[in-house]
């Protein structure tokens, strides 16, 4: 069967599984359900971890970056809320490198900004009331903090986790609020200038703590260091298993 289309004329997303494609009613099956989206790119050398390839090596950085997506599906498929894959390029088979019936998603637009906003209107208009979003270059997001994000979004609208580098490794929403336009991703002022738009805009922000995401040579080092704690590093088994590789 042909993979190569995500949305029906009129808007209606159609979710790209694995075997087959399925259709979700907006405001049927979804409805109070909360969706968990990474933002992920499809593992080619040489086209994911581009500034970690650099003191690396492209090969290990795409080892790395498939032993991210193998975790975070071992650790969010089969949990209570809905995991979406929103991948890019959207004309690779993404949904390949998963178990049959995993939801994705094909990301739409030229900005990554624009390319997020499109998704949060795809999944709200499909009937999440809550949707979180994080990378897939933050496989270690605690299961606290995404609890704790959408505790609080029962009262803000935005919920916020804001990245070592200036940027954020996780976002939360209940509508699909601009808080992208304007903002040139991947700069050091991207949580300060969207915590701004949005509170600009009347919008209640909630902050949650603050981590890493891994793009440069020290934050693999903060990953190592994190997965020196057992629990931790059974909760990322593929990427501890890659990295022990490389000793």
């Amino acid at each position: 069967m042909s993979r190569s289309v995500n949305k029906e004329p009129g808007g209606d997303v159609v979710w790209r599984a694995a075997a087959c494609y399925s259709r979700q009613v907006p405001g049927m099956e979804n409805h109070g359900a909360t969706a968990l989206v990474v933002m992920a790119r499809y593992p080619a050398v040489g086209e994911v971890k581009t500034r970690l390839a650099r003191v690396i090596g492209a090969d290990r950085a795409c080892d790395l970056y498939r032993a991210f997506l193998c975790d975070i599906e071992t650790r969010f498929a089969a949990g209570r809320r809905t995991l979406v894959w929103a991948y890019d390029p959207p004309d690779r088979d993404f949904a390949a490198l998963l178990a049959p019936g995993a939801r994705c998603l094909a990301q739409e637009g030229a900005a990554l900004g624009a390319r997020m906003r499109a998704v949060f209107r795809h999944l709200c208009a499909s009937g999440f009331t809550r949707v979180l979003m994080f990378g897939a270059d933050a496989p270690h997001v605690r299961d606290e903090w995404l609890d704790e994000a959408e505790a609080a979004l029962d009262d803000a609208d935005v919920a916020l986790g804001p990245s070592l580098d200036g940027g954020y490794y996780l976002i939360g929403m209940r509508s699909p609020h601009d808080v992208f336009s304007g903002i040139k991703m991947g700069t050091p002022g991207v949580f300060a200038a969207t915590r701004h738009k949005a509170e600009a805009a009347g919008l209640r922000v909630h902050v949650l703590p603050e981590t890493f995401d891994v793009d440069e040579a020290p934050d693999l080092e903060r990953l190592r260091e994190r997965l020196r704690d057992a629990d931790a590093a059974a909760r990322l088994p593929a990427t501890a298993a890659c990295l022990r590789a490389w000793r």
